[in-house]
């Protein structure tokens, strides 16, 4: 650990690059692109993780604390997604800005309203079940929207010299929202009360949003692997109650998905786990290839 440091604190002293009026972090692509929407020209955003990457694990590795040690604010999904990683990185960047109690660090799950969470105590017979609430609400653009907003609000708290600049970048980016959501909701019509199965529960939102109805998961609990029985059991539940479709996001195994597929005669989406961010990719980009994936276009 102390060399750990001494690394960061040497990487940090010797970078000379031209600095923005923020540099953000942010915990998922998805965010990440958000806030450069928002941020525009006026920010420096980095992603910590990849879309490709299950958000719930992402390894703590030397160059994402360095990412935060640099950061004048951290933006995450909260509640508990990134409980595994975040804090550890956190904690070696040895940055006070950017603290969980500090204006630097933005939770947004604080700007939206949650779907699932747990009316009793939670424990971990239960699995992997975020006590305050289902984390995945970037899959609906109506909390999205929420998001935007909030996030323009830090950052011109943070940045006042600039913050007429981050309410016209979130004025823009709802414009655009308001534009394309007729448009998916529109496409993905035909979808509405279709029974589907999925892997993990990170698609209440999306579902919500769709009206999709979710029959059952793949997981048999939270984040636990499916096992045999459970598998025939979610075979079952397929064949009587008519489910048409499995969705799961990129970074969960097919193997379980395309047998229950070729048995009940399902077809499976695999969605991506958020804007391919360092190659550009916009929200907007993300979700117009979500709605073409479960409409079964462009390849499962």
């Amino acid at each position: 650990m102390a060399r750990f440091f001494a690394f960061l604190l040497l990487a940090i002293s010797f970078t000379d690059e031209a600095r923005a009026d923020l540099r953000v972090v942010a915990t998922t692509a998805d965010l990440a692109a958000l806030a450069l929407a928002v941020g525009g020209e006026h920010v420096d955003v980095v992603a910590l993780s990849l879309p490709t990457q299950d958000p719930h694990f992402v390894d703590a590795r030397p160059h994402l604390a360095l990412d935060l040690a640099r950061a004048d604010l951290l933006i995450a999904v909260g509640l508990d997604l990134e409980v595994g990683w975040l804090p550890t990185l956190a904690l070696g960047a040895r940055n006070p800005k950017i603290q969980a109690v500090a204006p630097g660090y933005l939770d947004c799950s604080t700007l939206v309203d949650k779907l699932d969470v747990p009316a009793q105590k939670v424990d971990r017979s239960m699995g992997d079940v975020h006590p305050g609430g289902n984390p995945h609400y970037m899959l609906d653009p109506r909390r999205v929207a929420r998001v935007a907003d909030g996030i323009a609000a830090r950052m011109g708290q943070l940045d006042a010299a600039n913050a007429e600049h981050y309410k016209r970048g979130a004025a823009a980016f709802q414009q655009k929202l308001s534009e394309a959501r007729p448009r998916w909701e529109q496409a993905a019509a035909a979808l509405r009360g279709t029974r589907a199965i999925t892997y993990h529960t990170s698609l209440a939102y999306l579902a919500d949003w769709l009206g999709l109805s979710i029959a059952t998961h793949i997981e048999p609990k939270p984040g636990i692997p499916p096992n045999p029985r459970h598998v025939a059991q979610v075979l079952g539940v397929a064949r009587a109650q008519g489910v048409k479709l499995i969705v799961q996001e990129v970074w969960h195994p097919r193997a379980t998905a395309d047998m229950l597929a070729e048995r009940a005669g399902l077809r499976v989406a695999v969605i991506p786990g958020g804007p391919d961010f360092n190659k550009g990719q916009s929200y907007f980009q993300f979700m117009d290839a979500v709605i073409a994936k479960l409409l079964g276009k462009g390849g499962s």
